[in-house]
């Protein structure tokens, strides 16, 4: 018996489409290099990790500079830092010694707030909920189970250093009251915990796993009731987005598609919207915020104002490739202007203006942050921009990754539907179907409509 199988096609062929297997094989690979480059550098030390990010901090004398838990420093700069404290410390220990450190009721305070250096920690390691890491009676406790050894951690090991001075400090604090008690803390000065850290990537950069506990935490939380939950931003941008893009193809697909028919219209709109497409959208903010006041009006027309002038020029020219023998056949059955622009023009470039929609879609998305900052900021990018003011990257990263998805989603979505809504062309072929194709073949199967009725025969 003769072999049949024919050889794989090469991974490298000209203008030769490959297997659907190896197509997907690469779209997944597409996507998942990007993420082992960001988990290498995450989560693998010595490849970069120019930063220490504070597991907890310390405050200094006569530095105005304050650090806390979660913090960036650089690791040129926490060697210093650590020496610092080490040398308050230091002074606070000589001083009761000798006998020449200060005292006074001025120090209880400074205790108190001293103490409070462990609620990071305690948190942590689960030893008290994010709500009681303000409470003192409770860091009170923990001080003690960590003095005594009855706190195991889960989270945060205290270095032996720490603990060392943990125990000394509870010793001076338990002396005079087993329980807290803001009036019996001490008069001397205590230790201050020396702060530890872990290799970070920079603050701009969080690892992975930051960025979806974080995620998690914004798209769930309970909000205030005069603030939108993060639902509701969504929500938001995506009506602008749809609203702007809807305008702009109500007005400029009937425009584009008289440009690319009629040379009286092309010559007469087209140069000024050549023009005017090389003005960016964003210096209009001021003025359609003064025209259309401060709410969504001026958001979406600067959606409308980003992609109309574009539209226009594209399905033009889409209008304008459409085979002329189609044209020239329908004239000479007498077709009319109305007629060719209804029966010939609109079905033949259909196809190719419905990828153009696509494409012109996706634009719209790349207008919703610069929308979303004119005049009353709102939408995901009010929070996007709240986030990144305040330097809390690992929220932002999670809407960024949103809209990407959304964009990307409703743009397959579309892909995958073109061949349903225009079966006649090449692309509708059983072979180029993916896995959302083949979903929506499924959906839209015909093959029921031609089963016989029940109750008939066919002839």
């Amino acid at each position: 018996m003769s072999d049949t199988r024919t050889a794989p096609r090469p991974w490298f062929s000209i203008r030769k489409e490959l297997g659907q297997r190896r197509r997907l094989i690469l779209t997944a690979a597409s996507f998942l290099m990007p993420v082992a480059v960001w988990m290498l550098v995450s989560y693998c030390p010595f490849i970069w990790h120019p930063d220490v990010k504070l597991q907890f901090s310390a405050d200094r004398e006569n530095v105005t500079t304050v650090f806390s838990a979660g913090d960036h420093v650089s690791k040129e700069y926490f060697p210093q830092f650590l020496a610092d404290v080490r040398a308050e410390n230091t002074a606070v220990l000589k001083g009761r010694e000798d006998g020449s450190g200060e005292s006074g009721s001025r120090y209880r305070r400074a205790n108190q707030k001293l103490m409070r250096q462990m609620a990071p920690v305690a948190v942590a390691n689960g030893w008290l909920t994010y709500d009681q890491a303000a409470d003192d009676v409770s860091i009170y406790k923990v001080w003690k189970g960590v003095a005594d050894g009855t706190l195991k951690p889960n989270g945060i090991t205290l270095s032996s250093e720490n603990l060392a001075i943990v125990r000394r400090n509870w010793a001076l604090m338990s002396a005079l009251s087993p329980e807290f008690d803001a009036r019996k803390l001490p008069e001397v000065p205590l230790e201050k915990l020396v702060p530890q850290g872990v290799p970070a990537n920079p603050v701009y950069l969080p690892a992975p796993h930051e960025v979806i506990e974080q995620g998690y935490k914004d798209f769930t939380k309970v909000t205030d009731p005069d603030k939108p939950t993060m639902g509701q931003r969504f929500k938001q941008s995506v009506y602008i987005i749809l609203a702007g893009f809807f305008l702009s193809c109500l007005i400029g697909i009937p425009l584009g598609v008289m440009c690319g028919t009629f040379d009286f219209f092309s010559k007469l709109f087209e140069p000024f919207v050549d023009f005017f497409r090389y003005m960016p959208a964003p210096v209009f903010s001021t003025l359609l915020v003064a025209v259309f006041l401060a709410h969504d009006a001026p958001k979406i027309a600067l959606v409308f104002v980003g992609t109309f002038f574009q539209m226009v020029l594209i399905v033009a020219n889409t209008t304008r490739q459409l085979d002329v023998s189609l044209l020239e056949a329908a004239q000479t059955l007498g077709a009319k202007h109305f007629t060719l622009i209804r029966r010939v023009i609109l079905p033949g470039i259909t196809p190719n203006l419905y990828n153009d929609l696509r494409i012109l879609l996706g634009w719209s998305w790349t207008w919703l942050v610069i929308a979303e900052l004119i005049g009353v900021k709102s939408g995901l990018t009010e929070f996007i921009e709240t986030q990144g003011r305040w330097r809390n990257f690992e929220s932002v990263y999670p809407v960024i990754i949103l809209i990407g998805i959304t964009g990307f989603t409703t743009d397959q979505i579309l892909s995958a539907m073109r061949r349903y809504f225009f079966p006649w062309t090449p692309e509708a072929s059983e072979k180029k179907r993916g896995p959302i194709g083949r979903f929506f073949h499924w959906l839209l199967d015909t093959s029921v409509y031609d089963k016989p009725l029940k109750g008939k025969t066919s002839r």
